[in-house]
């Protein structure tokens, strides 16, 4: 019998999240289905039905503001515990990423990586791009989350890394170009590229860490980087940036085309590429292009198509394989 896909970027909405702010995001530009609002396992498991989703890995939405205290470490652990619910009812049909406490909180976030890894048997952690706001904001390689870095490579955890919902200095240039559409891929490639130039993906090479929406712009600014970056002072020759680049895992959700998979294509080993629909944030009208962008790409390479939709992620979760 044919395998269904694995879903590696499947968000859940929590009910402590008011239901119209989820639906109407006013202040970045975008607007959420209804018919998945509010959401419960079931609304993913009968979308997850109709698409051939085998398993959905569910994560929270990336968030990078909080502060430091018990009650954003408290919030944090109710979220993981919901997720860890979904996945004990459904076992076959759901993993999660664990969510962190804010990242400043460097105990607290070490804390909750061993309860969610140990405890919870989380699949594995995730991260926003970066944590704080307006200058106090700090990427995910800044030395004061080493710490966490040496925990996530020391228990070789996956990682994924989603874009933060960060505002341009200036207003998004029109009502159809929100933030979630032309600065969170961004995001993620600054997240990226940070990581690569502070030498952190390098030092803790056996965090695996999954690049939402295909890295953002990563594919293509990369080359950037490589030259630019050690022109400025990072002691990586460009080479080796590059390299590090090569390392990340990608994910496919909001991205597939023949545009974004050529490129990527040539930046990764055939392994690296992860499918993923962003669902529920948007509805199976939008993955569904996205999907057959992604089957017709791959129409003449069936080992490379089953390779993307579940075996690479086998790789990284052998117990979806049972």
């Amino acid at each position: 019998m044919p395998r269904g896909r694995i879903d590696v970027h499947h968000h859940f909405f929590p009910a402590e999240l008011a239901k119209d702010k989820l639906i109407d995001f006013a202040d970045i530009g975008f607007v959420s289905p209804k018919e998945n609002l509010p959401w419960t396992p079931e609304v993913s498991l009968k979308f997850m039905d109709q698409t051939g989703i085998d398993t959905s890995i569910l994560s929270f939405p990336a968030l990078g503001s909080g502060s430091v205290n018990e009650e954003n470490r408290g919030l944090a652990r109710g979220r993981n515990m919901q997720m860890a619910k979904f996945r004990d009812d459904h076992p076959t049909r759901f993993g999660f990423f664990a969510t962190m406490p804010f990242l400043q909180d460097v105990e607290g976030a070490l804390a909750e990586i061993a309860y969610a890894l140990d405890i919870l048997k989380a699949d594995g952690i995730a991260i926003s791009s970066s944590y704080g706001e307006g200058s106090e904001a700090k990427y995910v390689g800044h030395k004061i989350y080493e710490p966490i870095w040496a925990e996530l490579n020391s228990r070789k955890a996956v990682v994924f890394l989603h874009g933060n919902q960060t505002p341009s200095s200036t207003p998004y240039p029109d009502p159809t170009l929100g933030i979630p559409i032309v600065e969170v891929p961004n995001e993620t490639y600054k997240a990226a590229s940070h990581l690569v130039v502070t030498g952190t993906k390098r030092k803790y090479p056996d965090a695996k860490i999954i690049l939402s929406h295909m890295g953002g712009s990563t594919a293509f600014l990369s080359v950037r980087v490589a030259r630019l970056s050690h022109y400025m002072g990072c002691p990586l020759s460009p080479e080796e940036i590059l390299a590090d680049f090569k390392s990340f895992y990608y994910d496919t959700a909001l991205s597939a085309h023949e545009t974004t998979l050529t490129a990527i294509q040539t930046l990764i080993t055939p392994d690296r590429l992860l499918f993923g629909t962003d669902f529920p944030a948007v509805d199976k009208d939008i993955t569904n292009w996205y999907t057959k962008h992604l089957e017709d790409f791959y129409s003449d390479n069936k080992e490379m198509s089953e390779d993307v939709a579940y075996r690479n992620a086998f790789r990284l979760f052998p117990r979806l394989q049972t």
